[in-house]
């Protein structure tokens, strides 16, 4: 077990550094690997742009009997809408809510609104917002911005006055997306 620690340790040292290949090489040296080796490895793919990778490393993940957690969730379901698999992150998305994660996590659904404002659907975007038991601003941040990548400006702003009817503070991730959908309309 010290081993693994230690494993994980210098796999996130060198996730952390962008040596992706060498985080790659010493998670396949690891004698026992297990859910934070995973995610370590996982989520240096989704930081560094390399979502095909995570999302590979996911399947393996569970091929080798590891089951995902909520860390896992999120960090796969950026990967998802960072390269636009939408089919995939509807299948995480049934697993989340088989796997009795759904309700318990406020980022786990923001992460949801997120791949699916990125994958341009926004109609299931704004169900997982209206679902949510718990919102921030993060989650309306999502829609908002999740409006103005897509070019619906208008809807965008109309969302930012709604997040503030229902009592959000806007940060300034919210302003930045409203002023984007502004600088649109002309």
């Amino acid at each position: 077990q010290r081993n693994c620690v230690i494993g994980n340790s210098l796999v996130n040292v060198y996730a952390k550094l962008g040596f992706l290949a060498k985080a790659q090489a010493v998670f396949d040296m690891l004698p026992v690997q297990d859910l934070v080796s995973w995610n370590t490895l996982i989520t240096a793919y989704v930081q560094y742009g390399h979502g095909e990778n995570a999302l590979q490393c996911f399947d393996q993940m569970q091929h080798e009997g590891y089951s995902p957690d909520v860390v896992t969730f999120i960090c796969i379901l950026k990967a998802c809408g960072n390269i636009g698999a939408i089919e995939q992150g509807e299948h995480i998305h049934d697993e989340i809510m088989h796997g009795g994660y759904w309700g318990k996590d406020v980022m786990l659904g923001n992460a949801l609104i997120d791949m699916y404002a990125k994958c341009d659907n926004l109609l299931k975007a704004r169900e997982i917002l209206d679902e949510l038991p718990i919102q921030n601003v993060i989650s309306w941040n999502g829609i908002v911005g999740g409006y103005a990548q897509q070019g619906k400006d208008i809807e965008a702003l109309s969302w930012f006055e709604e997040m503030k009817t229902k009592g959000f503070s806007p940060d300034p991730i919210t302003f930045c997306c409203a002023l984007v959908a502004c600088a649109n309309l002309k």
